[in-house]
């Protein structure tokens, strides 16, 4: 996860008073931690756990030609979103390659926004610019604006303490807007958990005052301040892929197991006719979870992966998971050996450990 980094988000300071563990990611300065990660994963699948996503690109798109653009840049269907709603999609190349996967909401019947990783933010956007069209009005709108993913099962009853009385979230994949202590938050019922949960966009002028007031009045309901570790553990367990890591220009949502967010009825979009002749051949190779047969040295990304005595991979993700107690991890693999049930071995450290190809997703709630 770590890279050269240089930008901060409006909460850096906030992480240091919170003694978070700060390192590099996407070229931002983020807490991997502030307590430990098994501590803030459980916190997130037992109570509440809080994450700034304020790293994460926010751009925004208008116009009468809007739609139809996006469409046509998109691999999911634009046309079935009602304002006020939205929906996880691929942005690709020519090749049907990922350049990024991204969740874009419909805010007004012209008016759109992207949520964007952050390692992509300048790579989506000069894309995106590059295939403008005519009367759209596209910008970045990262620096002024401030996020957080709120995530886990008491959720509901945070907001209820927030607001103090009760209130009636987005349905889920659903955006509306809400007033507190006379700060306009943009609220979204979306997550990259597992669980229940939001992310909450905001002016980055208010930063401070609305991660403060979220800890203050969710100390009884146990909320934890939590860092990219336990995202990457929460994301993992529930198989959600990583841009980077498992998500690539090399890679297409296909082999990846996300066609149903590609639609192939629409007529026209970037990397269309590569996908649609993949789809009737059948991908050459799958990303598939597995399991560590037994305890041991956690599987990391670019360890080796075997089967009958030959290396046919690599892992993409892999770490020790918090719920399992088991190492776990994500890794493409050729089609012929992507079953449910196959046997597979990761080299550690020169020792090859058994594991098996697993259903999404390896994390299920009692």
């Amino acid at each position: 996860m770590s890279d050269a980094a240089s930008k901060t988000t409006p909460l850096y300071e906030e992480h240091q008073r919170c003694g978070a563990k700060i390192i590099p990611f996407g070229g931002w300065l983020m807490p991997v931690q502030y307590t430990s990660i098994s501590d803030e994963h459980q916190a997130v699948r037992k109570n509440v756990g809080m994450f700034d996503i304020s790293h994460m690109g926010q751009l925004t798109a208008s116009g009468p030609a809007t739609a139809a653009w996006l469409n046509r840049m998109l691999t999911n269907n634009i046309d079935k979103l009602e304002p006020g709603t939205g929906q996880y999609t691929f942005l690709l190349n020519e090749r049907g390659g990922i350049i990024d996967d991204l969740i874009v909401y419909r805010t007004g019947p012209e008016d759109f926004l992207l949520v964007v990783n952050a390692s992509r933010t300048e790579e989506d956007l000069a894309w995106l610019r590059k295939h403008l069209e005519s009367g759209i009005q596209f910008q970045n709108r990262n620096a002024e604006y401030a996020g957080l993913a709120i995530q886990g099962p008491k959720v509901v009853d945070l907001f209820r303490t927030l607001f103090r009385r009760e209130i009636e979230l987005p349905a889920r994949n659903q955006i509306r807007d809400y007033d507190f202590l006379g700060i306009n938050l943009t609220i979204a019922r979306t997550g990259y958990t597992g669980e229940d949960g939001v992310e909450v966009f905001f002016a980055a002028s208010d930063a401070a005052t609305v991660w403060n007031e979220i800890l203050a009045r969710g100390q009884s309901l146990g909320i934890r301040p939590c860092g990219l570790g336990a995202r990457d553990t929460l994301r993992l367990e529930m198989c959600y892929p990583l841009n980077g890591n498992d998500l690539t220009p090399e890679h297409n949502p296909i082999e990846a197991g996300l066609a149903f967010f590609v639609d192939l009825n629409k007529p026209d979009f970037v990397g269309r006719e590569v996908l649609t002749e993949i789809k009737e051949k059948g991908a050459a190779r799958k990303l598939v979870p597995f399991k560590m047969k037994a305890k041991g040295p956690p599987p990391r990304p670019h360890y080796s992966v075997w089967r009958d005595g030959e290396q046919i991979s690599e892992v993409t993700s892999g770490t020790l998971s918090p719920s399992l107690n088991q190492g776990i991890g994500l890794a493409y693999v050729p089609a012929a050996h992507a079953k449910i049930g196959n046997d597979l071995e990761i080299e550690i450290r020169g020792q090859k450990f058994p594991a098996v190809i697993e259903k999404k997703p390896l994390y299920k709630k009692s």
